[in-house]
């Protein structure tokens, strides 16, 4: 909700003509992360638990944490809201599709029959809840700082969130993480970091404005590991839920590190909105995107220099 709220309906309107940009995503959310999903299954043959569960996980659509962390280091929020929305109410049908696809090929049929999939679409169903009522009170309310409020709502939202999962996971002995065979951490950790360098070379090859491919390589990478966590609660017992457990855990500790770092040196290189040289505190607590949609241009140091704060571009 707070991150949909930061961006003005105007600016997702632009976005959703950005047909480059969005088909780009598109592509590397729902084809591209999906099938190294299932090259990791297949080649380190993964268990059916860890299997499935790491198959949800790729088939899934991006996380809300996908926005925040567009928004903490000023990549292109307005698009990233917008392709979360957009794969979000593709996954409904391509969630199913891919996971049906690539489960029957790697599993016995009957593996495939546990899949609750009641439990997937009500997570669905939360997740474009929240974001068309962020995007419906960024539309009708006239406050003028309203999108300041949203995006410092959003982002601490963000940290509680990460903090609270970092808590349960860690009070959870039966989902320890500890001591799994070696193909567990490879095998889930891969497509994270696989599905980040060819985000990188498209998005690059179709010649994506830098901070596009940086949202874009977020959001192909950074899953709603909700939906799986929820659907292994209601699939798995016991010993199995603890196995189940872990897949969406550890994939959400590895998106969390590997994009946190890659929005980091995103950040230094120039590819967002943010100056390189701005301190990293005014970064992560100044929405850019924000300013931008108010009509001030974002200038770095040497600009400052010979332009008054807040001209009017």
């Amino acid at each position: 909700f707070g991150m949909s709220g930061t961006v003005k309906f105007a600016s997702l309107k632009t976005q959703m003509k950005n047909k480059k940009a969005i088909l780009t995503g598109v592509l590397l959310q729902f084809l591209v992360l999906p099938f190294l999903g299932f090259v990791a299954v297949k080649s380190l043959q993964l268990d059916p638990v860890m299997g499935v569960m790491l198959l949800v996980v790729t088939s899934s659509p991006g996380g809300s944490y996908s926005n925040w962390w567009c928004s903490i280091f000023n990549a292109d929020l307005a698009l990233s809201v917008t392709m979360t929305t957009i794969s979000t109410l593709l996954s409904v049908v391509m969630l199913p599709i891919n996971l049906l696809l690539y489960a029957n090929t790697a599993f016995h049929a009957d593996v495939v029959k546990t899949i609750d999939w009641p439990a997937l679409l009500v997570s669905l169903v939360i997740v474009i809840t929240a974001i068309v009522t962020g995007l419906y009170c960024s539309a009708s309310i006239k406050w003028q700082s309203f999108n300041s409020f949203a995006n410092k709502l959003g982002n601490i939202s963000g940290i509680s969130l990460i903090i609270f999962s970092a808590v349960v996971a860690n009070s959870e002995s039966e989902s320890d993480m500890l001591g799994r065979p070696w193909q567990f951490y490879v095998g889930v950790a891969a497509p994270v970091v696989l599905g980040l360098i060819v985000s990188n070379i498209l998005s690059s090859f179709f010649q994506l404005q830098k901070p596009e491919r940086v949202t874009v390589s977020v959001e192909c990478c950074y899953q709603n590991v909700g939906i799986a966590t929820s659907a292994a609660v209601t699939m798995f017992k016991g010993s199995e839920l603890a196995l189940a457990l872990g897949v969406p855990l550890y994939y959400g500790i590895v998106e969390a590190v590997i994009l946190g770092l890659y929005c980091v040196v995103a950040w230094k290189i120039g590819w967002t909105k943010a100056p390189a040289d701005e301190n990293i505190c005014v970064v992560v607590t100044t929405s850019y995107e924000a300013k931008s949609d108010s009509g001030y241009e974002v200038v770095d140091e040497v600009d400052k220099t010979s332009t008054q704060e807040g001209e009017i571009v």
